[in-house]
């Protein structure tokens, strides 16, 4: 073994048979397997957790085309570096060679340098594949978009890594009950990369592989939970019901809980988002503005300095007042429209944009309320014209 690359760098899969997981995508009957096969591999944007697989899939597609593989980082390459790889590419086309380049972390690009890569990719100069943990629907412009083939990556399953760790730990001589291989996998919330981190970090202590070394090297064995587990379920319901409840040192708590025990502070400013509608609602339309603040917060500076803008938020929601009046309405309506269908929109308040409109009464008689009197006017379908939702 190479004694300077990392274990996950190491033993990262150099064939399609050695990849473990994303058999949605890559299983002998999914297109993209197909079209690494055949050669026909167009420009791809593989959107995914960290440590699904991205960038060795990418490293895989380039051998198996026999594509010439070029690896930069949004975070520290730009446009510059971008057409040298261009003139470069160029060079290869004329000579039978295609090119693959790797942009990890895709979405940290701004609008001017993913446009540049447009013509790239449109005239086959590349063969563009980007790698992103974001959605790309918000982190990738439109017209990059429309010219890729988006990929959605799966974070790996507990049988994924312990196959991954159990095969890694064979190689190196690794002694251990299954159990233990199986923890390492459940604490790595389907990351391969941690898994190998956290093998690795049990390999170099040079003692016997113990459920208890490993949980000494995690550092938190009280506080590891699997994302996916009943724990995790019965934590945020603690957080939840203790805003909804006002309880704020519980709701704080519970918070603090989740985040030291390695939960993603985006997914719980995700929950307070929604809380901030549905618990505290109308009775103060300031909290879905704070929550929201708070996930861009997150978003902005991550662990550890953005735990203080969620403690923030969550003791903000927990002393707020409370109303589930919008909560209530939007479910009633959802009822409604089930047993109703789509009832017609009433003629006076339609769009008459056109003669022919016009000539069948659209918009007829509608009031405009800033110049007349239209406190008698209807707004609902004429079937349902007396419901009251909220």
């Amino acid at each position: 073994m190479d004694n300077n690359l990392p274990l996950a760098a190491f033993f990262r899969p150099k064939t399609l048979g050695d990849f473990v997981g994303q058999e949605q995508i890559i299983g002998p009957e999914a297109w993209l397997y197909k079209a690494i096969k055949s050669d026909q591999v167009p420009s791809l944007l593989f959107w995914g957790p960290p440590g699904s697989g991205k960038t060795t899939l990418a490293l895989i597609i380039a051998k198996e085309t026999k594509a010439e593989f070029v690896e930069i980082s949004a975070t520290e390459n730009g446009k510059k570096d971008l057409m040298v790889i261009v003139d470069r590419a160029r060079k290869s086309k004329r000579l039978g060679t295609k090119t693959i380049l790797f942009i990890d972390e895709i979405h940290r690009w701004n609008k001017a340098q993913q446009d540049a890569l447009l013509p790239q990719v449109e005239n086959g100069t590349i063969i563009l594949i980007g790698a992103t943990t974001e959605n790309p629907s918000f982190a990738v412009n439109g017209a990059l978009l429309s010219r890729v083939k988006v990929v959605v990556l799966e974070a790996l399953s507990e049988e994924n890594l312990s196959l991954v760790i159990s095969r890694s730990a064979k190689f190196l001589g690794f002694k251990a009950k299954k159990d233990v291989w199986n923890f390492i996998a459940r604490v790595a919330n389907g990351d391969a990369r941690k898994a190998l981190n956290i093998l690795e970090s049990v390999g170099t202590d040079g003692r016997a592989v113990t459920l208890d070394l490993v949980k000494q090297i995690i550092n938190k064995p009280n506080l590891l939970y699997d994302k996916n587990g009943e724990e995790h379920y019965n934590i945020i319901s603690a957080l939840h019901k203790s805003m909804r409840g006002g309880d704020v040192n519980a709701a704080v708590y519970w918070m603090v809980r989740m985040l030291e025990a390695g939960e993603d502070p985006l997914y719980i400013a995700r929950r307070l988002i929604r809380f901030a509608s549905e618990d505290v609602g109308l009775a103060n339309n300031s909290a879905l503005l704070l929550a929201n603040a708070t996930y861009d917060a997150c978003h902005k500076i991550g662990m550890p300095e953005c735990g203080v803008n969620l403690a923030h938020c969550v003791a903000y929601l927990a002393k707020s007042p409370k109303s589930i009046a919008a909560y209530q309405a939007y479910n009633l309506i959802k009822e409604e429209i089930e047993k109703s269908g789509n009832l017609p929109v009433p003629l006076h308040i339609r769009n008459a944009p056109t003669k022919l409109m016009k000539d069948l009464n659209y918009g007829k008689g509608y009031k405009y309320t800033p110049l007349e009197d239209s406190s008698e006017q209807e707004y609902l379908p004429e079937k349902i014209r007396k419901k009251k939702f909220i």
